[in-house]
């Protein structure tokens, strides 16, 4: 059984258990349920960004950086100017979990992304009432009707949706009206990593998507080598969490982003 398998199954262990603890009702009387979201397409649509993430371990890298205050580094990363934050939310296999985003959300005035295996209606309205202004879907994870029926959701509660993949076959699960695309430079089977895969996708995708690249990005050559290719967002963890500082590390690969030239469609 592959990594991502392994982390499907559990998934679907903690929903059960999270529903019979924390009912629909309740999640849509959290703290930030109604609080109006952010766009993040928006945004790298008017100027090309880096999303910073936290996380505190991976699966092929074991701890990254502990302890770790969530609120602390993604209001680093806000204050050093990233354009969103990303906040993993799996705890068995990441270290995260939802109270990360409760903590750093009035901390941050940008969009956050809940980095989580999402699979069931649930964890969309979790992600809500959390604070978040969209939700990852990985399409290895999920069949076509499931991405558009998770997706309406998150926009019918006024979310954005980042539509990951990994291989080419599955750009036949892409929905348009989705607001992001994201290319995981990481095979979230073997956990192998090289930015080429986004760069050889970039001349199947679809133009109406907003591009995002995501994972194993180290340094400004990648960033212009993808910024050229039509990507308009970076996500970026490890780099920034193995840091000293992973703040001021965000702040210099902003800095060199706003010099490198970028593509036109």
């Amino acid at each position: 059984m592959n990594v991502l398998q392994q982390i499907v199954d559990n998934k679907r262990r903690e929903l059960e258990t999270a529903k019979s603890r924390i009912s629909l009702e309740q999640l849509k009387a959290g703290p930030h349920f109604d609080r109006p979201c952010l766009s993040l397409a928006k945004s790298l649509q008017e100027k090309a960004g880096i999303i910073a993430e936290f996380k505190r371990r991976s699966p092929s890298k074991g701890v990254i950086r502990h302890p770790a205050s969530a609120a602390e580094i993604t209001r680093s990363y806000y204050l050093h100017g990233a354009s969103a934050c990303s906040i993993l939310t799996d705890h068995d296999f990441f270290g995260g979990s939802l109270q990360d985003m409760l903590d750093a959300r009035p901390g941050l005035e940008i969009p956050v992304l809940r980095k989580e295996f999402i699979l069931d209606p649930y964890q969309v309205y979790e992600a809500k009432s959390a604070g978040a202004d969209l939700i990852l879907l990985i399409a290895e994870c999920l069949s076509r009707e499931e991405i558009r029926d998770l997706s309406r959701l998150a926009h019918d509660l006024g979310m954005e949706v980042l539509l990951e993949m990994h291989l080419e076959s599955e750009l036949d699960k892409w929905i348009p009206g989705i607001d992001l695309l994201g290319i995981n430079n990481r095979d979230l089977r073997t956990f192998d990593t090289g930015i080429e895969k986004s760069l050889k996708m970039a001349a199947l995708l679809p133009a109406e998507a907003v591009w995002v690249s995501e994972s194993g990005l180290k340094g400004e050559d990648e960033l212009h080598e993808l910024s050229t290719a039509g990507y308009r967002g970076f996500l970026i963890g490890e780099t920034f969490m193995k840091a000293a500082d992973p703040g001021a590390l965000c702040g210099a690969f902003v800095n060199s982003l706003k010099t490198t030239p970028h593509h036109e469609a």
